[in-house]
């Protein structure tokens, strides 16, 4: 049994699996029905309207229906879309104890103890017809999935067959005139419109379940008597044909399998056993200690099975779907139906290659597990756990594919064998924890212990194993019986090496580990679905399925979804856009994808941008996933040209650094946030144009004071003084007649709130002596004093040191992307900017003030400079004030093309040419490069202990550079003083270090230059001044 999901709960009476989504819906004893999604492993939805246990429930194959049937007498039809029940439908007078959906008909089938059977129109609602027979409690009632039959178990130790095909006349529109008065006949004369067919007796006790199989005339049944019945009937009879005995208590459910030819039976003696249908006989056993069960059920399309027992459910498959297979070169070799076969990639071509030997014993799970090659030999190595782990070697000649000749095989036991070399293969021994190296006569060459605790082998590689543990795999050489590297991970499942074999992906059930050769770790990707299978395509990406997904992962551990599936796959290899694979059926299938996707992610990564530009140009590359990477990745300017909606453009626009596109979509936005933030990024930026355009637009006024301030623009600074003045905003005039400087103003503001004390020292303090006066004697004898003996010091604004020019812009290459999307030509980019101009300039001349009138303005403004009316209803009713026209045109990138600062282009340093010229280390020690200087001296001379020339090192450094100090806030500038250097020398010829010397090296130069001097040698004693100073 392979346990895919568990569930810990009250005892479960009921199970039902949906047709195509992996839900299971489970009815509890405790009157609950949970909805499970088994894949997930989560309670996706309850329902708990039932009063008292439900028994039966079941989904409908093509609505968004269940229904269920519990101890309160009532079936209850629900919508699991709407979380709620639609209707319920009474007329049982006992326990009902299953239900079910006709797979046609809007019928519902229900089985009661009050030892009816109950036909359900669901449609309408209504009761279609009793089948009434048995006499004692009705434990089950199934439709046929074919037939017009049904099939139910009572308590009265019979089994009975109904034939139903009168109601399917009756309740079907007539074709004819005839039929119709047949069909008027039947209701007048009580006609029967369902009647028992066969009644199957042979229990000893009460019968708790029977079941029709899906495509046979057979039936099979369990009761309290311990045995599992199986009948055979015809047209006119039906007949027990065996007893399948082996249960140690009340068989209480039993089904035929699906896909194979199996009875899969649960008992009260808390077991689920597995018994052949042709044979008759047990194959295998499943035990819990304290649960028994009490329902079975099967999946309609997948090799799933769920079973309900005292504390929960579990759902699991009796043997692994995933086909052994194995992929050498242009060649797949797979097993399928007990043959190993062969699969051409290149012409998709299938030759069966051989049989393979069956198992003596009759237990599930017996089939190979790993499939191993040699190409060289033409060997194949098919490991199995039939006898707790063994394997089989085959060694064929390739002239006899496609014979079907049986090859005696060599057997031995072993945890797992994989071949290592052309001609030798190892074999795990769990025991000893030892590889036994074997050659192709199944003889043992070497044995070697495992440097972990090992449960499997894998290939790594000609003469190297990849050793699985618990929580750790490890690369072990064979030859040199040496660990290459080891990793610790979860749980390893499969491994898949890459084609170059320089990268491996180490598959657990729910994560994927990348590594290198050495398993030195690159990226682990988790999954919340079971991973499933794996394959490299030819750039290094990995692309793996889950159950419902082919997904890709790339080097850094991004990954994404390339397809949806709609059944689990085993990829085989992965050619361009193609991937080869194995379905659950062993039927070879080749899946075409769309790369495009993960391959401009690859490109990214390694950064090759002309691969990046192509796909750009001739892809539909788009959608939120690929704006956010790329946004993620710092490539904002790239998702900026796939983007058309204006709020996503406008913040990758920011993101970037691109004005010019912001403005843009801010003004098709125009909503007071976006201009905010298009002004903060413009004011870092330093486009003073953009700044101001963007305060006007959200009437800003105070920020739009502070930047006529900080960029010295005193007029525009004048109007917003007046501006603030007409909203009867005090602070705000207050502030910018600060801002101005303007002394007058601001005590007239100070007058007017009736703040005379400040009025009076504020013009004091700035020598406005007649104004003070006339202030004084307006406050008599509140005059404030002034304090003795302080100086005043005005408080006037300082002046700008930039006035209204944006920065100066660095001129710089063009990026990789730049360009790209340019197909419109330098005209059409000019009529925008024209157009654009024209807009901001009608805009820009208007700047709104709340609560203006006409005539204030006119009293205000006398320069005359007052906008027309305002004609959008809605805003503040005035003459707006007009903006001196500077501001009108704000161009981010053209206008500023002709002020663009050049600064020098920087030279190569001193140092760095002594370094690169010289191979001294004393030239290295002067330039600072102590590392460089000392492998000098190591390799030169052979000195390893530095420690004693330090002080030489640093006195060589600072004795060959001066430094002049600059402003406090910058660092010193350092100067490398040359040897021999004067004005006329070349700027690419430079001369060696300058030689630092001490006092009285200087002293001793100098007497030297004197004694020339003395003796007449005039240039030799120049020589000595010149090196002395």
């Amino acid at each position: 049994m392979l346990t895919k999901f568990e569930t810990k709960s009250n005892r479960v009476k009921g199970l039902s699996f949906h047709i195509k989504r992996p839900w299971i819906l489970a009815s509890l004893h405790s009157g609950v029905i949970q909805l499970w999604d088994y894949r997930m492993g989560t309670l996706i939805d309850r329902f708990d309207e039932h009063d008292g246990p439900v028994r039966g429930v079941h989904f409908h194959n093509s609505q968004p229906l269940f229904v269920s049937g519990g101890d309160d007498y009532k079936i209850k039809v629900w919508n699991y879309k709407t979380h709620r029940c639609l209707f319920t439908l009474l007329g049982h007078l006992d326990y009902i104890r299953t239900v079910q959906f006709h797979h046609e008909s809007p019928w519902i089938v229900s089985a009661s103890d009050d030892q009816t059977i109950r036909i359900w129109n669901w449609q309408s609602r209504t009761c279609i017809s009793v089948l009434t027979g048995h006499n004692h409690y009705v434990m089950c009632a199934l439709f046929h999935p074919k037939e017009d039959l049904v099939v139910s178990a009572s308590l009265d130790q019979t089994v009975r067959v109904w034939d139903i095909s009168s109601l399917k006349r009756k309740n079907a529109s007539p074709a004819d005139d005839v039929l119709r008065l047949s069909q008027m006949n039947t209701d007048l004369f009580g006609g029967v419109d369902a009647v028992v067919k066969y009644v199957l007796e042979g229990h000893d006790r009460g019968v708790n379940w029977a079941s029709f199989h899906p495509t046979l005339p057979l039936i099979v049944s369990g009761a309290d008597d311990r045995q599992v019945k199986l009948w055979r009937m015809n047209d006119t009879k039906a007949w027990e044909v065996d007893t399948l005995r082996g249960h140690m208590n009340n068989v209480s459910c039993v089904m035929f399998h699906a896909k194979q030819d199996i009875i899969v039976s649960n008992s009260e003696d808390k077991s689920i056993r597995v018994w052949d249908a042709t044979k008759r006989t047990g194959i295998q056993t499943f035990r819990r200690e304290h649960d028994r069960f009490w329902i079975l059920v099967a999946h309609p399309e997948l090799n799933l099975l769920a079973a309900g027992h005292d504390s929960g459910m579990i759902v699991f498959k009796l043997e692994r779907e995933r086909p052994a297979f194995t992929v050498s070169g242009d060649s797949l070799f797979y097993t399928k139906d007990r043959f190993l076969r062969f699969y051409e990639f290149s012409t998709q071509r299938e030759t069966q290659v051989l049989p393979i030997r069956r198992p003596g014993s009759l237990s599930l799970n017996q089939s190979p597990r790993t499939l191993s090659y040699s190409p060289t030999e033409n060997a194949f190595l098919l490991c199995s756990d039939v006898d707790g782990g063994s394997y089989e070697l085959y060694i064929i000649s390739k002239d006899s594919y496609g014979r079907g000749d049986v090859q005696d095989s060599k057997k031995g036991s072993g945890g797992s064998a994989v071949f290592v070399a052309r001609n030798r293969f190892a074999v795990l021994d769990k025991s000893t924890n030892q590889v036994l190296l074997k050659n192709l006569k199944n003889e043992i060459v070497k044995k070697s212990v495992l440097p972990i605790v090992t449960d499997s082998i894998f290939y790594a590689g000609t003469g190297n194993l990849l050793c699985r543990s618990e929580d750790r795999v490890a690369i072990f050489d064979l030859q040199q019986r040496l660990v290459v590297g080891d990793l610790q991970t979860p749980f390893i499942k499969y491994v898949v090496w890459s084609n170059d074999m320089e990268s491996v992906a180490l598959l657990s059930k729910h994560a994927i580990i990348i590594a290198s050769k050495k398993l030195v770790h690159q990226c682990t990707l988790h999954e919340t679905i079971r991973v499933k299978s794996g394959g490299w395509d030819d750039n290094g990406v990995f692309i793996y399925t889950t159950l419902n997904h082919i997904k890709y992962c790339l080097p850094n551990g991004d990954s994404g979804i390339i397809k949806t599936l709609d059944a689990t796959i085993y990829i085989t290899k992965v050619s361009g856009n193609t991937i080869f694979c194995l379905d659950r059926d062993g039927k070879s299938r080749s899946i075409i994808i769309d790369a495009t996707e993960y391959i401009f992610k690859l490109a990214l990564l390694k950064k090759r941008y002309d691969h990046v530009m192509s796909m750009i140009k001739n892809s539909q590359l788009c959608g939120q996933a690929m704006i956010a990477y790329l946004q993620q990745k710092g490539f904002p300017e790239v998702a900026l040209h796939f983007v058309k909606d204006e709020r996503i453009r406008f913040n990758l626009a920011l993101e970037s650094g691109n004005i010019q596109t912001a403005v843009a979509s801010a003004t098709a936005i125009d909503e007071k946030d976006h201009w905010y933030r298009l002004g903060v990024e413009a004011l870092r930026q330093g486009n003073a144009g953009i700044v101001e355009y963007a305060y006007q637009r959200t009437k800003n006024f105070e920020r739009l004071s502070f930047l006529y301030l900080v960029t010295g623009n005193m007029e525009k600074l004048s109007k917003m003084l007046k501006i603030a003045e007409v909203k009867n905003d005090v602070m705000g005039q207050f502030h910018n007649a600060l801002y101005m400087g303007d002394v007058r103003e601001r005590i007239k503001i100070l007058e007017n709130v009736g703040h005379l004390p400040l009025a009076y020292i504020t013009a004091s303090v700035h020598g406005l002596h007649d104004v003070a006066e006339r202030l004084a004697a307006e406050l008599g004898d509140n005059v404030p004093s002034l304090p003795a003996g302080k100086v005043p010091s005005l408080l006037m604004p300082p002046s700008p040191v930039m006035c209204g020019s944006d920065w100066p812009l660095l001129r710089v290459m063009k990026g990789m992307f730049d360009g790209v999307f340019d197909n419109t030509g330098a005209g059409s980019a000019d009529e925008e900017y024209e157009a654009a101009d024209g807009d901001w300039g009608e805009e820009l001349d208007i700047v709104d003030v709340d609560g203006l009138q006409n005539g204030d303005v006119a009293e205000i403004l006398d320069d005359g400079e007052v906008a027309e009316e305002n004609g959008e209803e809605g805003g503040w009713e005035m003459e707006d004030l007009e903006l001196p026209p500077e501001a009108e045109t704000p161009k981010v990138s053209i206008s500023s093309r002709s002020s663009v600062f050049v600064p020098p282009t920087p030279g190569i340093p001193v140092s760095q040419i002594w370094i690169q010229r010289s191979s001294l280390a004393a030239d290295h020690a002067a330039a600072g490069n102590f590392d460089t200087a000392m492998r000098l001296l190591n390799r030169q001379l052979g000195i390893r202990n530095f420690a004693p020339l330090k002080s030489m090192f640093l006195d060589l450094n600072t004795g060959s550079h001066s430094y002049l100090l600059a402003f406090s806030s910058a660092p010193e500038i350092t100067l490398a003083v040359e040897r021999g250097w004067t004005e006329s020398s070349s700027p690419n010829v430079r001369g060696s270090p300058t030689l630092p010397f001490k006092l009285s090296q200087l002293d001793e130069k100098l007497k030297a230059g004197y004694k020339f001097t003395t003796a007449g040698k005039f240039s030799e004693a120049l020589r000595a001044f010149e090196g002395s100073g």
